[in-house]
């Protein structure tokens, strides 16, 4: 509830003309027998989330909730182009329904996006490994630190991650737009408390911030997310909701 408490502080902030919002169930949903929580539920939410895109031809930031709502987005945006994904994340998301020692979702999105995922689930054109950046990636379960050496994953940690790095990794790529996945649980939880999942030595807002310029200067933007901001209480919203402002602001602002 925390998720939707902050989804909707973000949506309360925005102009009514710039949103469009996407029903999600209520109840739990089932897991399908797929080893996936809540499966059915997943499925609602990225087939209503694909209708909503389909009648976007600009790009468009989606906000959630969980990574999850990532899935139909990165979908959208890359189906017939060249786009390198940007995955801002402390955590990489690459485990599977075998692997995963929780059975959530959002642990799994990108290794879904990747064709690995459970079927249902699995885009129909998924993305390539040499497509992928991790970046302010530091949590990784042994099964993913496995997958991104055998994958050949771009990986750039907190420590050595600049914006003029991330420039050279997605010119290197030689990709044509650059999609941008921001789980705020990359920030530090020193500086960004508001999270369900929040790992140690992570970004600054500011870090955040230059780094989001230096992917829209490298190449056209093709969409974007951000997602798991997870407040506890009113005066939580009211302290960070204006990092978040900052982030949509660094996203769509003409460079």
């Amino acid at each position: 509830m925390r998720l939707v408490d902050g989804a909707n502080a973000i949506l309360g902030d925005l102009p009514p003309s710039w949103t469009k919002s996407v029903d999600v169930p209520s109840g739990a949903g089932t897991g399908l027998d797929s080893g996936v929580d809540r499966l059915s539920s997943l499925l609602h939410v990225r087939d209503g989330l694909r209708s909503a895109l389909a009648a976007s031809a600009s790009p468009t930031i989606v906000i959630g909730g969980d990574c999850g709502v990532e899935l139909a987005a990165i979908e959208h945006a890359t189906k017939g182009r060249d786009v390198i994904v940007v995955w801002i994340d402390a955590h990489p998301d690459l485990n599977t329904p075998g692997t995963s020692p929780t059975r959530a979702f959002h642990g799994m999105v990108l290794r879904t996006l990747l064709g690995d995922g459970p079927p249902q689930l699995v885009p129909a054109t998924p993305v390539r490994a040499d497509r992928v950046i991790l970046v302010g990636t530091r949590a990784l379960d042994d099964d993913e630190s496995d997958y991104v050496d055998a994958s050949g994953i771009a990986l750039l940690g907190p420590a050595d991650l600049t914006p003029e790095g991330l420039t050279a990794a997605i010119v290197a790529s030689g990709a044509e737009e650059v999609y941008l996945h921001i789980d705020l649980d990359v920030l530090d939880p020193a500086e960004f408390v508001s999270l369900s999942y929040p790992e140690p030595f992570g970004l600054t807002v500011q870090h955040l911030l230059e780094l989001v310029v230096a992917a829209r200067t490298a190449l056209p933007l093709a969409g974007a997310g951000i997602t798991e901001f997870a407040p506890s209480s009113d005066a939580a919203t009211a302290d960070e909701l204006p990092a978040i402002l900052r982030v949509i602001g660094a996203l769509t602002r003409k460079l």
